[in-house]
C-alpha cells in the first residue's frame, strides 16, 4: 500500500515538471489507484489517458478496467471494455476478474464464454477466475467445463492452475476429485499442499488431513503458518488436545508461535479442549496481538460464561489501541447469555448500536436464540421484529428460535407471520424450521396445520417425527401417535429417548395399557434401549390410571434406580382416585422427603389427605407450608389481542382492565361462552390428561353453560378473528369444569 502511494506521488511530480506519461506509466498509475481504491485519482488518470490518446491502447484500457473493478465501479469498467476496438486476453481477464471480485459471478461466467466464442484462447488467469466464480456459485458443471478447457490446453499439471482446480472441487464438496487433481500436479508447492489439507479439515476428515501432512513431510516440504493453522483447526474441531499440544511444540521449535494466526489457532485449541488457563498463557505470551487474537480469547471466555473476564479483556484491548469489531461485541453478548445475565446481554446489544456498530446476523441470532432458550420468548420476539425492521435477512437458526419463542408464549398470530416469512425466503421446508412449526402449531391447538408443516418436510429426520408424535400425544390422539411411531420403521429411522417418551405418554393419557406396555417391551427387546426415569414414569402413570396399582408398584421395585418425585406423585394421584389410603400415606411421606421445598408436592399430599377425609393432616400440611414459607404457584393465563400479549396471574391486579374483569367474574347468573362471532367456545368434556388441549374450531356446534367461576379469565389463547379458542384441561380439572372460555361481556373490554 505504501509503494502505491509513492507511485502516485511520483506520477503527480512528473506532471508538475512537465513530463507527459506514456503507455508504460499510465497502467502503473491506474494499478496503484485500484490498489488504494482511490476512484477520484483513477478518474483523473483516465482523463489523462483520453487527452493523450491512449484509450485505444489495449494495455492501458485493460488497466482502466482493472482499476474500476477494484474500486467497485463495474458499469464504468464495462463501458471501457465495450468501447475497446481490440481486445486481447488481458482485457478479457480484467473484465472477468472485475466481475468476480465484486461478487457478480454469473456475469464473470458469461464473459468467459463470450471470450471462447470470440476465439480467444484462455490463460491460467482466465481459467482460475472462471473456476473461482463457479465455486462461489456452486456451479459444478460449469467448473468441470473449466477443468476440461485446462486439460485441452495442457495447463492442468501447472501448480498454479492445479491449485485453482483443487480449490474449486474442494469448495463444491468433491474432495475425492480434488485429490485426483492434486496427484496429477507434477511440481507441488506449499500452497497446493495446504489447499488439500485445509479441504480435508473443513470436511471433518482429520485422519486424511494428517496423512497428507505426513506425505508432505516425506517429500521434504516444510510446513508454513497456513499448514499449522489447518492442523490446529482440526485439533480444535475434534477436541484433540494431544494433537494440539504436539502441534504447539512444533510451533515453538520452529519459531512459529509468534505468528498471530498460529497463536490464535493455539488459543482456540486449548479453549475448546477446556484448558482456558493454557489458552490465556499463550495469549499473554504473544507480543503482537491483532484483532483476530483478541477476538479468539474473548470467544474462549464467552463460551464458558466467564462474562466478567471477557469484559475486562474487552476494555483492555481498547486501551491497547485495538478497536473491537462486531465479532468482539458478539462474544460479550454470548458470554452474558451463557452466564444467564440476560439484562446485561440486552444492555450490550443496545450499547453497540448506540456506538454505530451494526449487528450482523450472528449478533441477532445469538441474542434471539439465547433469550428463547432461557424462557424470555416475548423479549426474543421483540428483538426479532427489530431485526426485520433493520433489513437483516434471518437464517434457519434465527427463524427456528423465533418460532420457538412463539411456541413458548403461545403466540399464534406472530407464529403465522414468521411462517410466511420463512416460506417467502424458501426456508419453511428446512427440517429445523418445519419441526419448530410443527411444535408451534400443536402448542397453539392447530394440529392440522402442524401436520401440514410436517408433511412439507422433504427429508424427514428423527426430530421432525418426534415433534409430530409429541403433537399427537399432546392432543390426545394416541392412535395417530402410534401410527407415526410405526412409520419410523418404514423410514428406517431409529427412535430415541424422546420418541419413546412421547409414545408412552400418548398411551398413558389415552389409557391404552396393552399398546403402551408393548412399546415399552419393544424398546428393550427390539431397539436395545435402556429405559430412563421418564420412560418408567410414563408406564407407572399408565398402570396407575388404569387401576393397576399393584403392577405399578411392582414395576417401580424392578427399576434400576430409585423413583423420582414425578413417579411417586403419579402413584399418589392414583391412590387418591382409588382410595388407597395406606399406600397413599406412605407415598406422601416419601414424596415430601424427596422434594421438601416443592410447594406442588405439599398441595398434592394435602389433596390426598382431603380425599381420605383426614382434615387434621390437611391442616398440618398447610402449617408446614406456612412455616417453610412455601406458597402454591399462582395460575397464569394469557391472551393475544391485536398482536399484543396480555398476561393474567391469579391474585394480580396490575392489568389495566382489572376492574372490568372482576365485574364480569363476580356475576352470579350463568354465562354462555362464545367468540366475538357468536361461535361457541366449549366442547364436551374429555379426560385427556393434565396438560392436554381442548380446541374449538368453527365447525364445533355444541353450547354449554359455565358452572363455576374464577377470579380471572380461565386459561386460554384467543385469535382475533374468533375462529380459534384454546383452553387447558388443567384449569378444567382443578375447577371441576368440562369447558372454559371467555364471556361475551369481556369482549368490549378486550377489543
Amino acid at each position: 500500500m505504501g509503494f502505491s502511494e509513492e507511485a502516485l506521488m511520483g506520477f503527480c511530480e512528473m506532471q508538475e515538471k512537465g513530463f507527459l506519461p506514456d503507455n508504460f506509466v499510465l497502467p502503473n498509475a491506474l494499478k496503484s489507484s485500484g490498489a488504494l481504491q482511490w476512484i477520484g485519482f483513477g478518474r483523473g488518470v483516465h482523463g489523462c489517458v483520453v487527452k493523450l490518446g491512449f484509450h485505444d491502447c489495449v494495455y492501458v484500457a485493460s488497466s482502466l478496467i482493472d482499476m474500476y473493478g477494484k474500486c467497485g465501479f463495474l458499469e464504468d469498467a464495462r463501458k471501457v471494455f465495450d468501447g475497446m476496438m481490440e481486445r486481447n486476453v488481458i482485457a478479457w481477464n480484467s473484465m472477468i476478474a472485475s466481475y468476480m471480485q465484486n461478487g457478480m459471478n454469473e456475469e464473470a461466467l458469461e464473459v468467459f464464454y463470450d471470450m471462447l466464442v470470440e476465439g480467444i484462447e484462455p490463460t491460467q488467469v482466465s481459467i482460475s477466475s472462471f473456476l473461482s466464480a463457479s465455486a462461489n456459485l456452486g456451479a459444478i458443471e460449469e467448473g468441470k467445463q473449466g477443468h476440461a478447457v485446462s486439460i485441452l490446453g495442457g495447463l492442468e499439471i501447472n501448480n498454479i492452475l492445479g491449485s485453482s482446480i483443487i480449490n474449486f472441487y474442494s469448495k463444491v464438496g468433491l474432495i475425492e476429485d480434488a485429490e485426483l487433481v492434486f496427484n496429477r500436479v507434477l511440481e507441488r508447492d506449499v500452497v497446493t499442499w495446504n489447499l488439500l489439507i485445509s479441504s480435508y479439515v473443513e470436511y471433518g476428515q482429520v485422519e486424511k488431513a494428517l496423512y497428507i501432512c505426513r506425505l508432505m513431510r516425506s517429500e521434504t516440504m516444510r510446513f508454513d503458518c497456513v499448514t499449522l493453522a489447518s492442523i490446529l483447526v482440526a485439533a480444535a474441531n475434534t477436541r484433540n488436545i494431544k494433537l494440539g499440544k504436539e502441534c504447539h511444540c512444533y510451533c515453538i521449535r520452529s519459531h512459529f508461535q509468534s505468528d498471530v494466526v498460529v497463536a490464535s489457532s493455539i488459543v482456540d485449541v486449548y479453549a475448546k479442549c477446556g484448558r482456558i488457563e493454557s489458552a490465556r498463557q499463550v495469549f499473554d505470551s504473544t507480543s503482537k496481538k491483532d484483532l483476530v487474537l483478541w477476538n479468539t480469547i474473548l470467544a474462549a471466555y464467552a463460551e464458558i460464561g466467564f462474562s466478567s473476564e471477557a469484559m475486562k479483556l474487552f476494555y483492555r484491548m481498547q486501551l491497547e489501541s485495538v478497536l473491537p469489531n462486531v465479532i468482539s461485541w458478539n462474544s460479550l453478548i454470548l458470554g452474558f447469555i451463557r452466564n444467564f445475565q440476560f439484562n446485561e446481554a440486552k444492555d450490550i446489544f443496545s450499547e453497540m448500536q448506540s456506538l454505530a456498530v451494526l449487528p450482523n446476523l450472528v449478533t441477532w441470532t445469538t441474542i434471539i436464540s439465547g433469550l428463547t432458550q432461557n424462557g424470555f420468548g416475548k423479549e426474543a420476539l421483540h428483538i426479532f421484529q427489530k431485526m426485520q425492521d433493520s433489513g437483516v435477512r434471518a437464517n434457519t437458526i434465527c427463524i427456528t428460535s423465533a418460532i420457538s419463542a412463539c411456541t413458548e408464549v403461545t403466540c399464534l398470530h406472530y407464529g403465522r407471520a414468521i411462517h410466511g416469512y420463512a416460506t417467502r425466503n424458501g426456508l419453511s421446508s428446512q427440517t429445523a424450521v418445519a419441526t419448530s412449526l410443527v411444535e408451534m402449531y400443536a402448542k397453539c391447538g392447530y394440529l392440522n396445520q402442524a401436520r401440514r408443516a410436517f408433511d412439507m418436510i422433504l427429508n424427514k429426520e428423527l426430530p421432525a417425527y418426534n415433534a409430530m408424535i409429541s403433537s399427537h400425544a399432546l392432543h390426545g390422539q394416541a392412535r395417530e401417535a402410534l401410527s407415526l411411531y410405526n412409520c419410523l420403521w418404514e423410514a428406517s429411522t431409529k427412535p430415541d429417548a424422546i420418541t419413546f417418551t412421547s409414545v408412552l405418554s400418548a398411551c398413558s393419557h389415552a389409557g391404552m395399557i396393552s399398546e403402551g406396555l408393548q412399546v415399552f417391551a419393544d424398546m428393550v427387546s427390539i431397539h436395545h434401549f435402556k429405559p430412563n426415569m421418564e420412560h418408567y414414569g410414563c408406564v407407572v402413570t399408565l398402570l396407575s390410571r388404569c387401576g393397576s396399582l399393584d403392577e405399578a408398584v411392582r414395576l417401580i421395585l424392578t427399576m434400576p434406580f430409585e423413583p423420582d418425585a414425578h413417579i411417586i406423585g403419579s402413584l399418589l394421584a392414583a391412590c387418591r382416585e382409588q382410595n388407597e389410603i395406606e399406600l397413599g400415606e406412605h407415598l406422601s411421606k416419601h414424596l415430601l422427603e424427596l422434594e421438601p421445598d416443592n410447594s406442588g408436592n405439599y398441595v398434592a399430599v394435602s389433596n390426598a389427605y382431603a380425599t381420605a377425609g383426614k382434615w387434621d393432616e390437611v391442616s398440618r400440611i398447610r402449617d408446614v407450608m406456612k412455616d417453610k414459607g412455601l406458597r402454591k404457584n399462582p395460575g397464569c393465563s394469557w391472551i393475544q389481542i391485536g398482536g399484543e400479549l396480555h398476561v393474567f396471574v391469579a391474585g394480580d391486579g396490575s392489568h389495566q382492565k382489572t376492574e372490568e374483569i372482576y365485574i364480569i367474574a363476580s356475576e352470579t347468573e350463568p354465562v354462555r361462552w362464545t367468540t366475538p362471532l357468536g361461535l361457541p367456545v366449549v366442547q364436551p368434556y374429555q379426560q385427556l390428561g393434565r396438560h392436554l388441549f381442548l380446541t374449538l374450531q368453527r365447525e364445533t356446534g355444541k353450547i354449554m353453560v359455565k358452572r363455576q367461576r374464577t377470579a380471572f379469565p380461565p386459561n386460554f389463547v384467543h385469535s382475533l378473528d374468533g375462529s380459534h379458542m384454546m383452553i387447558t384441561a388443567v384449569a378444567c380439572n382443578e375447577a371441576g369444569l368440562a369447558f372454559a372460555g371467555i364471556s361475551d361481556a369481556f369482549w368490549p373490554f378486550a377489543q
